[in-house]
């Protein structure tokens, strides 16, 4: 355990501790103000935890946690006197929030927080150290504080955190197997953190990991679900991802990514699905910016879009291996998933479309489109075009440089046809040229089922011809009633 610095020439924590206080200085200068109201009242208040360490990387935002002797109840006086707005909603876990122009801030007293060994939610006392405190945080790198309330702001760093930022290693401050024990999300934190950060997981942690990976089953489905997604939404989430499925962890979160590792024989060659998936899911993520930035229907769709495979898997005489409707049998499979994690039902439709989609580019052979076949592809896809076009681009890994030349220009001129009707047709709002009132009117009969079914068969007529116009969709609507109407 280390003491503040004493050499402040040339040791890393001192160097550590005056990045951080300018950083702090410069992102947050309200701080100090919030400090000197803590001493007022004869409490400590010290920056704590990923705060620390984004500052002393130079990336603070403007979310700040705090730690504190005072009690909730002093911690929300204080708030009031300081905060544009407070709310106490963790107060039961000794933490209030309050925001001051841009800052946010969530105060939390000094505590300590243990599991029962089937229990998913954390007993929470109070303490009267910070070193107990920053003793029970996940990983050392989130235990350091800047103490604000001395005379001096102070680094503090009982666990070598400094040491462990310099040398991108995940570890925590005591035995991994206590800490997991304690709350085993950390162990899916560790695989974020791997992510956010681009550092390697210390081998204690990975064997922590391996041997409690089924102590996550105590934890909800939403606080999993959350710290999933935090690492799915990383820079680099293929590194979680891998850490996951090492560590038997996606065996209990998303158990169909593991399953994509499928045995390869030497006579039946195929490509490596589970290293396509995550090449896919990378890919997707450059190409995001047409979606506006990172989103997360894409990277889940990246994600699942092959997880059909494993079940479709058929193995070809002579060599070769097939997965026919594939993409039908994951799309189930993906809502499957997706409702177990709780994900909310529109990501679910969307996700499970996509997945559905993902493979209609391909059926069109060499990329000779039809407007009809444009028509189908722009319906089908709705508002999901846009993603469709960057799963459809994402999904081509393939290592012939001939190949994926050709592929990504037949999708150039998919995308140009797309463009060319849009503006002729308005095809994103495509419709009959004949509503339901006027089908009504025209064939003089009330709502019912045939006038759903008159619909459907205008729409398909503009789905294959284009815009009829109203004479012409009249003279066709005419033409099918006198062949389907009902006999009386």
């Amino acid at each position: 355990m280390n003491s503040t610095p004493t050499n402040p020439a040339t040791d890393p924590g001192s160097i550590a501790a005056k990045i951080a206080i300018e950083t702090l200085t410069q992102s947050a200068p309200l701080s100090a103000d919030l400090a000197a109201r803590f001493a007022a009242e004869g409490q400590t208040l010290a920056l704590v935890g990923g705060p620390v360490r984004d500052a002393i990387l130079g990336r603070l935002g403007n979310d700040l946690d705090f730690t504190t002797s005072a009690r909730p109840d002093l911690t929300k006086k204080i708030l009031n006197s300081w905060a544009d707005s407070v709310w106490d909603t963790g107060a039961a876990f000794g933490t209030i929030a309050g925001k001051k122009g841009e800052i946010t801030v969530e105060i939390t007293t000094y505590r300590s927080e243990v599991y029962d060994a089937k229990s998913r939610k954390p007993e929470v006392d109070y303490g009267d150290s910070i070193l107990g405190d920053l003793g029970r945080r996940d990983f050392t790198i989130n235990a350091m504080a800047l103490e604000l309330t001395t005379a001096t702001p102070e680094f503090i760093d009982p666990f070598d955190g400094v040491a462990d930022l310099a040398r991108k290693i995940i570890r925590t401050p005591g035995r991994a197997t206590d800490s997991f024990s304690d709350d085993p999300l950390r162990m899916m934190r560790a695989a974020r953190f791997a992510s956010q950060l681009e550092f390697a997981v210390d081998q204690e942690v990975i064997d922590a990991m391996k041997s409690m990976a089924d102590r996550i089953t105590i934890v909800s489905t939403e606080r999993v679900r959350d710290e999933f997604v935090k690492t799915l939404m990383t820079a680099s989430p293929r590194i979680g991802l891998a850490i996951l499925v090492e560590t038997g962890l996606a065996e209990y979160v998303i158990p169909e990514l593991p399953k994509l590792k499928l045995e390869i024989d030497e006579h039946h060659h195929h490509k490596d699905v589970y290293e396509h998936t995550l090449t896919v899911v990378e890919q997707a993520i450059s190409l995001e910016e047409r979606l506006g930035g990172p989103n997360l229907v894409i990277r889940l769709a990246s994600l699942l879009h092959d997880i059909g495979k494993p079940k479709t898997r058929e193995l070809i005489p002579g060599g070769g291996v097939s997965f026919h409707h594939h993409e039908v049998v994951g799309a189930r499979m993906a809502r499957e998933r997706l409702r177990a994690l709780k994900f909310s039902n529109e990501i679910v439709d969307d996700v499970q479309q996509l997945v559905f989609l993902h493979l209609r580019f391909h059926g069109y052979g060499g990329g000779e489109w039809s407007d009809s076949a444009v028509r189908r592809y722009v319906r089908d896809a709705d508002h999901l075009l846009n993603h469709l076009h960057v799963l459809t681009r994402a999904d081509c890994t393939t290592r012939n440089q001939r190949k994926a030349v050709a592929l990504s220009e037949t999708y150039d001129r998919l995308e140009e046809h797309i463009s060319r009707l849009m503006e002729e047709e308005e095809l994103n709002q495509i419709r009959p040229d004949l509503d339901g009132n006027a089908i009504m009117g025209i064939l003089g009969i009330p709502a019912s089922p045939i006038v759903g079914k008159a619909y459907k068969y205008l729409l398909e007529l503009r789905m294959e011809s284009g815009p009829l116009g109203v004479e012409r969709a009249t003279e066709e609507l005419l033409t099918w009633w006198a062949e389907n109407q009902p006999k009386s």
